[in-house]
């Protein structure tokens, strides 16, 4: 390693860690404004990113989590969702005793929402008001998801302390506005998108006589009512769309 790449890792190093030795010649008021601008951005970052988990914590707290993982998370990329998810995947892989027991899944729910926001849709499928003569599929941007707490109702006033004695289903969406929005579900209606997750281009009946076959306790009509209220609901707000095969 050469004398220049030495100064430019222990400039780096100090840039993360104010306790770091500082390089030759370079004066601590100067690495303060690099250390501060750093710090400071990464900080904003990641706060606008994750609102509600910064708010259960207090300022010096936070600022403490948020140096820790600017000291020790290696991070290649600026832009602003990377950031985001090197965060999130940081405190999946950290044990962190301090934290709130749902604070990972509350910080995954916050990451999705971010994601959903900002992604870019690969596929123009058609809006479709009613689903009727429809093969159907669900929009690449909603996405279902299960939870052990119930993180959309999580805030400073309420944090639960223990698991949901039942999954918390949630189908997180961008609507026709490109506003996220999500709404929860019951396990009969979150096994129905499932089975058209994993099977697009399918119908009504289809899906409707698979339901059946897994909630045998219903009626077959009850099945078909509820599932084309859910599903025409569904289509009104873009997350289900007209199938097109490849």
């Amino acid at each position: 390693m050469n004398d220049f790449q030495q100064v430019q890792q222990q400039f780096a190093a100090a840039i993360r860690d104010p306790e770091q030795v500082l390089p030759s010649g370079v004066k601590p008021e100067r690495m303060a404004v690099y250390q501060d601008l750093f710090f400071n951005n990464v900080r904003n970052f990641v706060t606008s990113a994750f609102p509600v988990l910064a708010s259960l914590y207090l300022e010096q707290q936070w600022q403490a989590k948020i140096r820790q993982f600017f000291q020790h998370c290696s991070m290649q990329s600026p832009y602003f969702l990377d950031i985001s998810e090197h965060f999130l995947s940081w405190l999946q892989q950290q044990p962190h005793s301090d934290d709130p027991v749902f604070a990972l899944e509350l910080a995954h729910y916050e990451w999705i929402e971010l994601f959903l926001a900002t992604a870019h849709r690969q596929l123009d499928l058609p809006a479709i008001d009613s689903i009727d003569h429809q093969t159907l599929v669900v929009d690449e941007l909603a996405l279902l998801l299960s939870y052990q707490f119930p993180v959309h109702q999580i805030s400073k006033d309420f944090q639960p302390s223990h698991p949901l004695s039942e999954p918390c289903l949630l189908l997180v969406y961008r609507n026709r506005q490109d506003d996220v929005k999500f709404m929860t579900l019951n396990p009969l209606s979150a096994s129905l998108l499932q089975l058209l997750i994993n099977q697009p281009g399918q119908s009504l009946l289809q899906l409707t006589l698979q339901l059946h076959s897994l909630a045998p306790q219903f009626s077959e009509q009850a099945i078909v009512e509820g599932a084309s209220q859910l599903l025409n609901d569904l289509a009104k707000k873009g997350v289900i769309r007209a199938f097109q095969a490849a």
